[in-house]
């Protein structure tokens, strides 16, 4: 099926047991996340080789992170140690009923976060990759990992290595250095050959409006754009997330493509979620594994989005179900798979 090379930081979560808040009662829930390895642990359920490619602390909290990817089966080698950093955190408090969940972000100055581009050799990290998969986190946590970031997308282009973006705008990041996201997100879509992204991505990035009522509509015209604005592009795949509660979501996607191929999977209920950090990370690995698999377009979605739906049932970041997992609840009866 491939190699699959994962870019980005490595994060440590500390949540509040069950639905308390931060610090109500003295104990924290650790889990290791982060959105790139929550990918590459999907796509190594699934039965893909993968690496993951960062820096993490040298002590004890880096080495637990790498243990828990080894575990999930992904090749930690190519990962830094930096013996003077410290690891990226995030607190979360899972929400219930009417209060919404609360993430708190103490990531600033991390190992992976004070790294640059001449700590990577993407020659070498990238010898018998397939895809390169990285996220829009990572280019906003600071002008070095930026650079860095668009080192990796540049050189998987120039080696022949197909990449695969996840949009995942986060201004209050950007906000924090100055950073012009506009202008290095684009040239990251601009060596993409697919995209987990919305209408609003591409608003950010190409500057321009997207006015239709229908949010299908809308998603349908920013790809339309992103596809002549960007000839590399081949992809582009999103959700589309209603939340009745906050328990309660109604879950849909497409899959849209430059030969004008448009997939779109039914919508699911989501009741009773459990998890929902890292749902779009679990829809992102199954749209890769659909394609990395030969599936056609209306398997590739709808297999995206029940591996998304299936996410939500389980805590922590990962998605640790198998392909069997998946198409049990898809019903592997609805779709031909071509392998």
């Amino acid at each position: 099926m491939g190699r699959v090379v994962c870019f980005g930081e490595l994060l440590l979560r500390l949540g509040a047991p069950g639905n308390e808040l931060l610090m109500q009662s003295p104990q924290l829930q650790v889990h290791v996340g982060g959105a790139e390895a929550n990918v590459g642990v999907s796509l190594s359920r699934f039965g893909h080789e993968v690496a993951m490619v960062s820096t993490v602390a040298g002590n004890a909290l880096g080495a637990h992170v790498l243990g828990e990817l080894r575990r999930h089966g992904v090749d930690t080698r190519s990962v830094r140690q930096d013996p003077d950093g410290r690891m990226g955190l995030y607190f979360l408090t899972t929400g219930a009923v009417q209060r919404a969940s609360e993430v708190v972000y103490d990531r600033a100055d991390s190992a992976f976060a004070r790294s640059t581009a001449a700590d990577y050799d993407w020659p070498v990290l990238l010898q018998d990759a397939q895809w390169l998969h990285l996220s829009g986190v990572s280019p906003a946590l600071g002008p070095d990992v930026a650079q860095a970031t668009l080192a990796a997308a540049r050189a998987a282009r120039a080696l022949g290595v197909r990449v695969s973006f996840d949009g995942n705008f986060r201004p209050k990041l950007w906000e924090r250095w100055g950073g012009d996201a506009q202008a290095i997100l684009h040239e990251l879509f601009a060596q993409a050959d697919i995209v987990f992204a919305d209408y609003r991505d591409i608003e950010v990035i190409l500057g321009q409006r997207f006015e239709q009522a229908d949010v299908v509509a809308k998603v349908e015209a920013a790809a339309a754009a992103a596809f002549a604005a960007f000839p590399q592009l081949q992809w582009m795949a999103c959700t589309q997330r209603q939340a009745l509660s906050v328990d309660h979501h109604a879950l849909g996607a497409l899959l849209l493509g430059r030969d004008g191929t448009r997939a779109q999977a039914p919508v699911r209920q989501l009741q009773g979620i459990v998890d929902r950090i890292g749902g779009g990370d679990a829809f992102a690995a199954g749209i890769l594994h659909g394609i990395l698999s030969g599936f056609d377009t209306d398997a590739t979605v709808r297999f995206g989005l029940a591996a998304g739906g299936l996410k939500h049932s389980i805590p922590g970041d990962f998605n640790p179900v198998s392909e069997a997992d998946v198409l049990a609840l898809v019903g592997e009866e609805r779709f031909d798979v071509r392998r």
